[in-house]
């Protein structure tokens, strides 16, 4: 069996296993999994694997946890409607929360969908996490991140 088939496999396994996991345990672990294939898929080694799974992991936390309706909105409108290289930056009324996302151009991703990625930095608590995401617009035109 091939090394990228071991790391989704175990994202399959934990995510089939989730109903007594919360938001940011099901964020983190779908994050790591996906970002452990993408990991091994480019660096095609152990490191770049477990630097994959670190990242997707952080970031699938700070979606699933972190992020609520209102900053799922906010995102989607930078997505939508945000200057190519110019960050937007928003509080969460509810939580403090802060997020800087800076979105970057639009392109033409996979099943000819339009995608579009960004750098997003959530300050949690007082603590910096910076990650970088990618949404395309589904059949509906809503933008879905990717994992």
């Amino acid at each position: 069996m091939k090394a990228i088939h071991i790391p989704a496999i175990l994202a399959i396994l934990l995510l089939t296993s989730c109903s007594s996991m919360n938001k940011a345990q099901i964020g983190g672990a779908g994050g790591a999994g996906a970002g452990a294939i993408i990991g091994q898929a480019i660096g095609h080694n152990t490191e770049a694997t477990l630097i994959g799974a670190a990242v997707g992991g952080m970031l699938g936390y700070i979606v699933g946890n972190e992020m609520d309706k209102y900053d799922r909105e906010q995102l989607n409108h930078v997505y939508e409607r945000g200057v190519s290289g110019q960050t937007e930056s928003w509080v969460n009324p509810d939580k403090g929360t802060q997020y800087q996302v800076t979105p970057q151009p639009a392109y033409t991703g996979a099943n000819n969908r339009v995608c579009r990625k960004a750098e997003v930095t959530a300050i949690i608590d007082g603590k910096a996490e910076k990650a970088y995401t990618t949404a395309c617009r589904d059949d509906y035109g809503q933008w879905q991140l990717q994992q």
